[in-house]
């Protein structure tokens, strides 16, 4: 497993970054690696972010010095989203068959967890957010058509969408994660405009479905101070919990959304009227 730790910023200071400093701390540009467990640990509220792609072999977890304990689910818990073709995931022995977009919660306490793919000429990619847990519900196997959707946006305004809540308090119990995935309608190019920020939790949004070519402009950094990257197909980025966060892009897209922290209110946010943005 590679482990690529990031630490937390003071907005002061990542108001002064350069454009190689922002997407350093915070861009994930490398989400899938063949046959590689490649995660992503930020100390913003200690989330773990990443891509599974298993080609050749099966791929396991484990847990390495940064996390102190002697199993990778011994104090957490995580949703995973194939975002490729067929895969199996094995906790403790029992099988869950993921197509592409099907999701799947694993409670804390997990021992042993495979990823496989169902074929190494069109491979599985596992997406994957964990955060710390206290306590072990249960594994839940979440399909696209069993997580709850929420329409949102108008054509008028380029952000018509529909939100899916996976991780979800209304869908399956979870310590803190929440976690989802936004489709957005033909034509839709804006994703959460007008923006917001939520001081008691932080996210990471991961983007996909997208041609080489096209590109995402994702705006983050206080409301007032704000910043953007310039991001690709299948690229991650941290926001803190003080960073707005939202994104046009110049052709379709998908993005996950994951988020940890003080709560599991989905519509706890504090809003940002258009005339305050700079």
């Amino acid at each position: 497993m590679k482990l690529d730790v990031r630490y937390a910023q003071h907005p002061d200071d990542a108001k002064n970054y350069d454009t190689e400093a922002l997407r350093k701390h915070f861009l994930i540009e490398k989400v899938f690696v063949d046959d590689e467990v490649s995660f992503t640990y930020s100390h913003s509220d200690r989330i773990i972010a990443g891509g599974i792609k298993p080609v050749k072999k099966a791929l396991t977890l484990e847990a390495g010095k940064e996390m102190g304990v002697n199993s990778f689910f011994e104090r957490r818990e995580a949703g995973i989203i194939n975002v490729g073709a067929a895969g199996v995931v094995t906790l403790d022995g029992v099988r869950y068959e993921l197509g592409n977009k099907d999701g799947l919660y694993v409670g804390m306490g997990v021992k042993d967890i495979q990823f496989e793919s169902e074929s190494a000429d069109d491979p599985a990619k596992f997406y994957f957010n964990s955060a710390p847990a206290h306590h072990g519900y249960p594994h839940t196997k979440i399909e696209i058509a069993q997580a709850q959707p929420l329409r949102l946006g108008d054509e008028k305004t380029l952000n018509k969408r529909t939100i899916y809540q996976y991780v979800h308090p209304d869908v399956c119990k979870s310590c803190q994660l929440v976690m989802g995935l936004t489709i957005l309608e033909p034509g839709s190019v804006w994703n959460t405009m007008p923006c917001h920020t939520h001081e008691r939790r932080m996210e990471v949004y991961f983007y996909f479905d997208m041609a080489e070519e096209t590109r995402v402009f994702h705006f983050m950094g206080q409301p007032q101070e704000t910043r953007h990257l310039v991001m690709a197909n299948e690229q991650a980025v941290i926001s803190p919990s003080w960073s707005m966060h939202s994104g046009v892009a110049t052709s379709s897209y998908t993005f996950i959304w994951g988020m940890c922290g003080e709560n599991m209110t989905f519509d706890d946010m504090d809003h940002v009227a258009m005339n305050e943005l700079r």
